[in-house]
């Protein structure tokens, strides 16, 4: 991709433009579309990219992370540190103490019992909560006054900011969630698809998969902001259709994460109505490998769990082989540029929890074939490999996303040329991605034997991030099939490392712990295949000012910032 077309990120000390109005709701409407849509506005219960950017218009966390995974106080009157005695010394508390003053937008004091009670909501046990990482070894979350909270944790917890931080764990108003607790959480529709927030904006109408409708927040906290008075956020279609209404046609003012071909987006930034910017984070695009037996012929609550393993992708030389078939260059060259990497690294970044791995950087069709041959699989009269009567079949899924469709093809006929034979599924973004316990397409229930997708983690430590494979972290019928280990990989030898990393102090230790983490799901296991890290790239209208792209937290992270150029 031109450089040129690129804005490429910055840091967190970019200077908003002074353009900005002056005045609150006086430039109009604001569109925005990702070909994700959004099939809930609450975070805590959908892992979902574009259910948790949607809900960072409205609902906020105590602090985000900026462009430059900096921590910036958002509702919090500072970010707690040792040095300013928000931490404690032992590192076993952190205190938070929220901006006097914060009212929701329905007009009521935001309270340390809102926080409180967000903890509360997402802890119970019964509630299948998505975002359960971020409360890893919380003890307890207690009222200090009206305007200060302390977080107690089990053991020294070196990085605190877990609960509370970025997009993925906002407060929610206590007066309306109340009585959506534990179990009863999913089914609290009128509260998950238009939370009271304190955002900039506030939800006027939602339709699940299609269109939310917004107006500028009366009792935002900057009587300035926002620009905008209405937004309206579009989901669904592909991302083609989005890069298009952006910076061909100027029906959108801003379009998220064009994961498309690099000369595509070169073409479609030639029509002159806007731009395309990038930025490089976590966001890894990777295979995960389905470590339970997906079977339909097994009972329904029993698919997919820990109960039964899986009978081909159990065998780990299995998974290595599927992954030196894999040619990591070309998949970088026909759908990212330079908007993408190869790695081997679920986390690629920052510098010091990148591990060194680059094994799987080379494409070995014949070392693949030898490993299976090992493993017992062989070739069948008809090329496909079997052993012990069943023939070596997969069924591999991902959302429905013309990059994606690309990568399926090209994966499918590397693994023919080792004698695997694939069946290629796409599903829906918005069903894919929704988190529905009553859906059987969820990436979550995982009902297919390979899945690929991408995600990231907010923040710059990625100690919640490698907390999602532990064992008790599956998403199982117990749960609404909610959690975030979503391929079931369960070894108690990373259950330990985790808890060790949780109490660890030093970057260095912290840095070599997370690396020895990454490559037991990686390289040593191959139960995440890493393919691309990726760039996250959008496009924005060239009358939309105040955009800075960011990585580490909701790409909407400043919508309160934006504005209109005249």
């Amino acid at each position: 991709m031109k450089l040129k077309t690129l804005a490429l990120c910055a840091v967190a000390g970019v200077a908003f433009a002074t353009a900005a109005a002056a005045e609150r709701a006086s430039d109009g409407e604001v569109k925005i579309i990702y070909w994700q849509a959004p099939s809930i506005l609450n975070p805590y219960l959908s892992s979902g990219t574009k259910d948790i950017e949607s809900a960072s218009l409205v609902i906020e966390p105590l602090g985000r992370y900026g462009p430059d995974g900096a921590l910036i106080p958002y509702l919090a009157e500072e970010i707690p540190t040792v040095e300013n005695g928000g931490v404690s010394a032992d590192l076993k508390s952190i205190t938070w103490k929220l901006k006097s003053g914060l009212v929701w937008s329905d007009g009521s004091a935001v309270t340390s019992a809102d926080v409180k009670f967000t903890a509360d909501y997402c802890m119970n046990p019964d509630g299948g909560c998505a975002q359960a990482a971020k409360f890893e070894g919380v003890t307890s979350v207690d009222i200090v006054d009206d305007l200060t909270v302390k977080v107690s944790f089990s053991e020294p917890k070196p990085n605190p900011y877990g609960p509370f931080m970025g997009g993925q764990s906002p407060i929610i108003q206590m007066a309306q969630f109340e009585n959506c607790t534990g179990a009863k959480a999913p089914e609290c529709t009128d509260e998950n698809f238009g939370p009271i927030g304190t955002g900039p904006f506030v939800v006027t109408e939602f339709r699940p998969n299609d269109v939310i409708t917004m107006a500028a927040n009366p009792n935002y906290r900057d009587p300035a902001k926002p620009a905008f008075a209405t937004l309206t956020f579009k989901g669904g279609g592909d991302a083609a259709a989005a890069g298009r209404s952006v910076l061909e046609t100027g029906e959108f003012d801003y379009a998220w994460n064009l994961q498309l071909a690099p000369e595509v987006i070169d073409k479609m930034v030639e029509g002159g109505k806007g731009q395309a910017i990038a930025a490089f984070g976590s966001l890894v695009e990777r295979i995960e490998m389905n470590m339970t037996d997906p079977s339909s012929s097994l009972p329904e609550g029993e698919r997919s769990t820990a109960k039964h393993p899986h009978p081909i992708l159990s065998d780990m030389r299995v998974r290595k082989a599927l992954s030196m078939a894999i040619d990591r260059d070309l998949l970088v060259e026909i759908g990212y540029g330079k908007a993408g990497r190869p790695t081997c690294n679920l986390v690629p970044a920052p510098a010091i929890y990148a591990s060194d791995n680059t094994d799987c950087l080379t494409q070995d069709i014949e070392g693949a074939k030898a490993l299976l041959d090992e493993a017992g699989w062989k070739v069948g009269s008809d090329g496909v490999r079997e052993k012990d009567g069943m023939k070596f079949k997969l069924l591999y899924q991902t959302s429905t996303n013309a990059v994606r469709q690309d990568f399926q093809a090209l994966i499918k006929q590397w693994w023919s040329e080792i004698g695997v034979e694939t069946e290629l599924r796409n599903i829906s973004a918005s069903v894919y991605f929704g988190g529905d316990p009553g859906s059987p397409d969820t990436f979550q229930k995982f009902y297919a034997d390979v899945e690929m997708y991408a995600n990231n983690f907010d923040g710059t430590d990625p100690e919640s991030y490698l907390a999602q494979h532990t064992c008790e972290k599956a998403p199982k019928p117990e749960s609404q099939w909610q959690g975030e280990n979503i391929n079931r990989y369960c070894d108690p030898e990373y259950d330990a490392l985790v808890k060790e990393l949780s109490a660890t102090g030093s970057l260095e230790k912290r840095g070599e712990i997370s690396r020895k983490l990454n490559d037991m799901l990686t390289k040593d296991s191959y139960v995440v295949v890493p393919l691309v890290d990726r760039g996250r790239v959008s496009a924005h209208a060239n009358s939309l000012g105040g955009v800075v792209l960011n990585t580490w937290d909701s790409e909407l992270w400043n919508a309160a910032d934006w504005y209109r150029i005249k």
